[in-house]
Formats: structure tokens, C-alpha cells, sequence
């Protein structure tokens, strides 16, 4: 069941990073709410960063379609995107709360990645469980490093 659940959260996660990486790469600045005039330099980086944050969630599937999903994928594409929470709250140090929209995106942000850390490994077990014995002594070893 853990499997299943770590298959659906990596499809979703890489398919909402390559619609939003999209989004902002085809609106440039339009897609950030109330920043429609902040200019050519602030557009140009808009659309470079929706650029990586499609090959980002392309990142996502890739790992959803090996079999087993690999944990290490899991655990380093979560790992980037608590660091984008984790930048959005030095951001509201810095200059204080953002639009509410940004502040919902900063709680998913912080609270998905220990849950793809946990679930990170359910695939591997269960398929060294189907492996058969040697196949669970081999999960074990890795998960322990």
C-alpha cells in the first residue's frame, strides 16, 4: 500500500511541477499574482526559473516510472523543494508575509517533503519483499545506509 502511495504522490508531484513550470515559462511575470509590471528582467528570470522548474518536475516522473522508484531520487527531489520552502520563509524574514497564495504554496512546501522522506523506500522493499529473502536482506542493508 506504502508503494502505491509513494507511485501516486512522485506522478503528482512531477505533473504539477511540469504544469506550473509551464505556466510560468509561457506567462513570464503574468503568472506571479500582482507582479504584471515589474519589467523585462524580472520576466526574463520568470520564464528561466518556469523553464528548470518544468525539467524539475520532468525529474519527478522519471523517477515515477522506474520500478523500483528509487529513494534516493525521492529523497533529493524533496529535498529541493523543502529548500524552496525553507527560502520562501528567509524571504518572509527578510520582507515580511507574501501574497496568501505564496504563503499556502510555503506550507506545502515545508510539510510534503518529510512525508516523501518517509515513504521514500516503499517501492524498494516491496520489491525486494516480492524478491524473495535475499532480496529483503539487500532493502534492509540499503535503507540502514
Amino acid at each position: 500500500m506504502m508503494a502505491g502511495v509513494l507511485k501516486w504522490l512522485v506522478l503528482a508531484m512531477g505533473a504539477a511541477c511540469v504544469a506550473i513550470g509551464a505556466f510560468h515559462f509561457a506567462l513570464g511575470i503574468g503568472s506571479v499574482p500582482g507582479e504584471g509590471t515589474a519589467g523585462a528582467t524580472v520576466d526574463s528570470r520568470e520564464r528561466f526559473y518556469g523553464a528548470v522548474f518544468l525539467g524539475y518536475g520532468l525529474a519527478w516522473l522519471w523517477a515515477a516510472r522506474r520500478s523500483p522508484i528509487p529513494s534516493a531520487a525521492v529523497r533529493l527531489l524533496a529535498g529541493i523543494f523543502l529548500l524552496g520552502g525553507v527560502g520562501r520563509l528567509l524571504s518572509m524574514a527578510v520582507h515580511g508575509p507574501p501574497q496568501g497564495f505564496q504563503t499556502a504554496l510555503a506550507v506545502l512546501e515545508l510539510a510534503l517533503p518529510p512525508v516523501y522522506f518517509w515513504l521514500a523506500a516503499a517501492d524498494e522493499r516491496q520489491a525486494a519483499r516480492l524478491a524473495g529473502p535475499a532480496g529483503a536482506v539487500r532493502a534492509e542493508r540499503d535503507e540502514a545506509l
